[in-house]
């Protein structure tokens, strides 16, 4: 398997399929126009969305991917000998706590206005839409899961039993709003992957108002990480005794 990172919480994850075979599945494309950064271009099968605030319009995502199973929202899936779970990002409230906390966003809709910063960024906390979906993806004897645009300061006991065992943790560091270094250490801990692999943290070209990697890695007494352009990595090769964080490069 091969995780590439194209920034935010964009990921392109191949996968072995028989020889000389592979399927690709696409994490969150971002929508350049909101983000600075670019669709990359892919031959995936799958493309999973774990929100509409920065990821880029269908339309756009057919275009790029065509014939792509597009997800978009809690459930179970399998394409192709890939197992996908989509869980919502309610986070155990009720129902009618739920409806009441929407419809109280709602009417702050037209006082809540996307701030755009003198340097011409976007401020994530203001920008961020809340609604999200978690995913677990397993395949080649690995599981995965992406929180994607997770924007709790912690993971309820309801979610962190959906996700279950995971290999390989793909989480934001630097979302500015409740998500920052110290809740970061907090989620990855009631996870405790084998792998840990940060996102959505300032990077070039970036037009959001994240904050940086190095907040994370001071929280979790990380001196220094050597960055890859890629993760290649086979089941075998996980260590769960051994856990560790890797960072890459978009």
């Amino acid at each position: 398997m091969q995780i590439i990172w194209h920034g935010q919480s964009c990921f392109e994850l191949v996968f072995a399929k028989g020889k000389g075979e592979h399927i690709t599945v696409l994490v969150d494309p971002s929508d350049e126009s909101k983000t600075g950064l670019k669709m990359p271009k892919t031959d995936a099968q799958i493309v999973l969305l774990t929100n509409k605030t920065y990821t880029a319009a269908e339309s756009d995502i057919k275009k790029n991917a065509a014939g792509a199973f597009i997800v978009g929202g809690p459930g179970e899936y399998e394409v192709k000998g890939v197992y996908v779970r989509g869980i919502d990002s309610n986070f155990g409230k009720p129902a009618a706590a739920k409806k009441e906390e929407d419809s109280e966003a709602e009417n702050k809709k037209t006082s809540r206005k996307t701030v755009v910063k003198e340097s011409g960024r976007t401020d994530f906390a203001e920008a961020a839409d809340e609604s999200s979906t978690v995913y677990t993806i397993e395949a080649e004897d690995m599981k995965l899961c992406s929180l994607g645009n997770f924007q709790e300061a912690e993971l309820n006991q309801s979610q962190v039993e959906k996700i279950g065992n995971v290999d390989i943790l793909m989480f934001p560091v630097g979302n500015g709003k409740n998500v920052g270094a110290k809740e970061a250490l907090k989620i990855v801990s009631q996870i405790e992957p084998s792998i840990a692999v940060p996102m959505n943290y300032q990077i070039p070209k970036l037009k959001l108002d994240a904050d940086d990697l190095n907040g994370f890695l001071k929280a979790a007494g990380v001196a220094a990480v050597d960055p890859l352009p890629k993760l290649t990595i086979k089941k075998k090769e996980i260590q769960p005794e051994e856990a560790k964080i890797i960072v890459l490069t978009p």
